[in-house]
């Protein structure tokens, strides 16, 4: 599935009440070599060539590659890609993103005053139903074959299908509700009943699908089907009104023990094994064992300026080298706000109070931060002769000191070699957070770089923390969380750094502790010993250790929405979580330029909503636009 997508001619496409945006998708193919409707379902082997096309519907644009012929028209082909425009709609219109190109409707989504005619979600309801009605064809025409795996193959298709519908039922709220290929103008089906629709569905397959770990990677198994569940009742009470916390812990607790694993293997050695989640070799390094639901990439085979070919160079600009990342250049669009960054702030208090028992040697300068003329700031003692702390620094020097005594302190006349002489030398040091150590059984000392949480992956160097204006690109940290670099720091298989190897997870299984947390927290009934434990399986990952583990006290609805930013950032879910905490739209958080405002502000709650298209509603007099629009 990853390596090879077999080029198939699309059949007659009829997406939820609209007609084809392509005017080829109604003609007989041209091309001899071309596959016919009655090819692609003659045998078993031929149908899994049209399963392929459900599949690429998701990560690809078009029948030829990175741009021509494309699935959806009237929009640019690069940004019609669906998980490039889930970032637009769930990742840029909330505190995670920003972006500085002015393409028309695009500035509209971080402001949060998109129109009932913005091309993004425009082309994400058009690229969601066309899954449909690609899945809605095969289901149909798949059905009369008798090949035993065909069932499989169809029940791959029926959720794939009811995923298309939960992002629909997510973004748009009601939209209509088609399960075969017709030509009669559809109704619309109210949020509850397309809930129920997923929920039947995935209910349904959930014994048709392939057991868990053992489908092909890249296609979806029963496992799947629970995590949608999982993720569905999580959003129950939002979408129809209607709690369901209770199944999604049954649901989150099924996947929890299904045989998928958090990735735990720090394959290129710096600390974490979080970042190889998002390498180039992210289907053979570990990650693997944590993807319940990815899209597969590959930069020769499924070239496409969406996906991780976009994450990767949208987010590259300013002084930052692209070579790092693996790929030809940046683009300079996406970063962040502070708003992710200081989720990200180490507890610096906590930290020193696990080192030890506070000691009377301490750091002494203008670069520390009681200065020159002290007090000292004390360091923890952790063993013998040896000395430790966290500390935030700012541009300057620094010296050790005992007991703000002069005649007893340590410098360095070599600032390289690390060696401390009485009386010696000013340390000089940048800003940022460090854990510094003093030997002075050997007379040496560390000042190293301190990430409490190694998921916080940001290039600052020549960016501002604070966004004045949306552009230019250094406003805003940039995030560096995707690479097309493997686990060895070899870039991926595009020679020329185009396009990019990483697969994108949609849904893992870090979400669904997530998930059971959550519902445990809001009255599902689930174990909060078992949801600490698996947060702290999470923050272990994180940290490189324990240090950082939280007790069943310190989990509250706000803590978790917290660790799933932290977590799953850029992944596509933000806008969903803050919907279901009612901080989307309201005053109760803000993040800057928010409503269009530097400072943020609250807009109104229609917003939580994405208009249907203007085009649909014109054919469809059967269809009403959402409130506001």
């Amino acid at each position: 599935m990853k390596k090879e997508l077999k080029h198939l001619i699309v059949i007659m496409l009829l997406s939820l009440g609209f007609v084809s945006c392509h005017d080829d998708l109604d003609q007989s193919p041209i091309d001899p070599d071309s596959f016919t409707e009655e090819d692609v379902f003659a045998n078993a082997t031929e149908a899994k060539g049209a399963l392929a096309k459900l599949y690429a519907s998701l990560a690809l644009t078009g029948q030829q590659g990175p741009s021509g012929q494309a699935d959806i028209a009237d929009i640019d082909e690069g940004f019609s890609q669906y998980s490039r425009m889930l970032f637009n709609l769930n990742e840029l219109t909330t505190d995670h993103a920003v972006v500085g190109w002015g393409d028309a409707g695009l500035p509209d989504l971080h402001g949060q005053y998109w129109s009932g005619s913005n091309d993004f979600s425009e082309a994400m309801y058009y690229r969601l139903a066309q899954e449909v009605s690609f899945c809605n064809s095969f289901i149909g025409n798949a059905a009369a074959l008798t090949d035993a795996e065909v069932s499989n193959f169809i029940a791959e298709a029926r959720f794939l299908r009811a995923f298309a519908y939960y992002n629909l039922m997510d973004l748009f709220g009601s939209v209509p509700l088609v399960t075969e290929v017709t030509t009669d103008l559809p109704s619309q089906a109210s949020r509850t009943e397309l809930f129920n629709f997923v929920e039947s569905e995935l209910l349904a397959i959930q014994g048709e699908l392939k057991p868990g770990r053992s489908n092909e990677y890249g296609r979806v198994d029963e496992v799947a089907a629970w995590a949608l569940l999982s993720k569905l009742y999580l959003n129950a009470e939002v979408w129809t009104g209607s709690a369901r916390y209770t199944d999604c812990v049954t649901y989150s607790n099924n996947v929890i023990n299904s045989g998928y694993s958090i990735n735990m293997n720090d394959a290129n050695g710096n600390g974490t094994a979080y970042d190889e989640l998002f390498l180039a070799d992210n289907d053979t390094n570990g990650a693997q064992d944590e993807f319940i639901f990815a899209l597969n990439f590959d930069g020769l085979r499924s070239q496409t300026y969406g996906g991780t070919t976009f994450l990767v160079h949208a987010a590259i600009g300013g002084s930052m080298d692209a070579t790092e990342f693996g790929v030809n250049g940046g683009w300079a669009g996406i970063r962040t706000t502070k708003n992710l960054v200081e989720k990200f702030a180490a507890n610096i208090d906590d930290l020193n109070a696990a080192l030890g028992t506070q000691s009377d040697w301490g750091l002494v300068g203008d670069g520390t931060p009681n200065g020159w003329d002290g007090p000292d700031t004390e360091m923890f003692q952790t063993g013998s002769n040896q000395f430790g702390l966290y500390v935030d620094l700012t541009d300057g020097f620094m010296k050790f000191r005992f007991n703000e005594d002069w005649g007893n302190n340590y410098g360095d006349d070599d600032p390289q070699d690390g060696a401390l002489e009485n009386g010696g030398g000013n340390i000089p040091v940048t800003a940022g957070t460090y854990y510094i150590t003093l030997d002075l059984n050997a007379l040496t000392y560390t000042i190293t770089p301190f990430t409490a949480d190694k998921r916080g992956m940001f290039y600052s160097d020549g960016q501002n923390l604070e966004i004045e204006s949306i552009p230019p690109f250094e406003n805003g940290y940039a995030v560096t969380k995707f690479k097309n670099v493997d686990s060895d720091g070899f870039q991926g298989s595009d020679a020329a750094g185009d396009f990019v190897d990483s697969d994108l997870p949609l849904i893992r299984l870090a979400e669904i502790y997530l998930n059971y947390a959550e519902a445990t927290v809001r009255g599902g009934g689930g174990d909060l010993g078992l949801a600490t434990m698996k947060i702290n399986e999470l923050r272990e990952r994180a940290t490189g250790g324990a240090f950082a583990n939280i007790s069943s006290g310190d989990i509250t609805l706000d803590f978790i929405l917290d660790e799933r930013s932290k977590e799953l950032y850029w992944e596509g879910q933000r806008r969903t979580d803050l919907i279901r905490y009612d901080y989307f739209t309201t005053d109760a958080y803000l993040w800057p330029f928010k409503g269009n405002e530097p400072a943020g502000t609250s807009v109104s709650s229609f917003r939580n909503l994405f208009p249907l298209p203007t085009s649909i509603i014109t054919v469809n007099p059967n269809l009403s636009q959402n409130e506001g629009y």
